[in-house]
């Protein structure tokens, strides 16, 4: 089962898995309503290795970034639903304010072989980056569908009301 922690527990938890001679990947982003895209992310990120940290943006961070309304589920909740997966086995809730140097630290702190992205990633160059800190790949394990998004399914929702 997946073990919701926050960024202070990262790099003793990382060390642990790192001890036992387990790969660890990393995957990010909002997962505010799960939808196949997210399914898909996680399911091909876990293929990379052993074990999965997936870091969970803040509630503020997606409201900075998708609008007032944003996101429909709380951090707590998002955390919740994305540790009951099973390719998932550590939730990171990152707090409110997440600088470049901040980031930084975390991957560090992590320390994965792998960092897991989506075609067409806005946040590429940042990965790549945080990569060659740690000597990691930045591996693209699924197609970007603009037709499967939380902000798609709720301009859909928001008609049909």
């Amino acid at each position: 089962m997946a073990k919701i922690v926050n960024i202070e527990e990262v790099e003793k938890l990382s060390k642990q898995f790192h001890s036992l001679g387990k790969t660890i990947v990393v995957a990010g982003g909002c997962f505010d309503i799960l939808h196949s895209g997210h399914i898909t992310l996680l399911e091909n990120a876990k293929k990379e290795g052993d074990v999965l940290f997936v870091l969970l943006e803040s509630d503020s961070a997606i409201k900075k970034r998708k609008g007032i309304h944003r996101p429909i589920h709380t951090q707590h909740e998002r955390a919740h639903m994305i540790s009951r997966l099973q390719d998932v086995d550590v939730v990171v809730v990152l707090p409110d304010t997440m600088t470049d140097s901040d980031y930084d630290t975390l991957i560090r702190a992590i320390h994965p072989t792998v960092i897991a992205t989506t075609e067409n990633d806005t946040h590429i160059t940042h990965k790549e980056r945080q990569a060659q800190l740690v000597g990691a790949r930045v591996k693209q394990v699924n197609k970007y569908l603009p037709a499967v998004s939380t902000t798609k399914l709720l301009d859909v929702l928001s008609k049909e009301l």
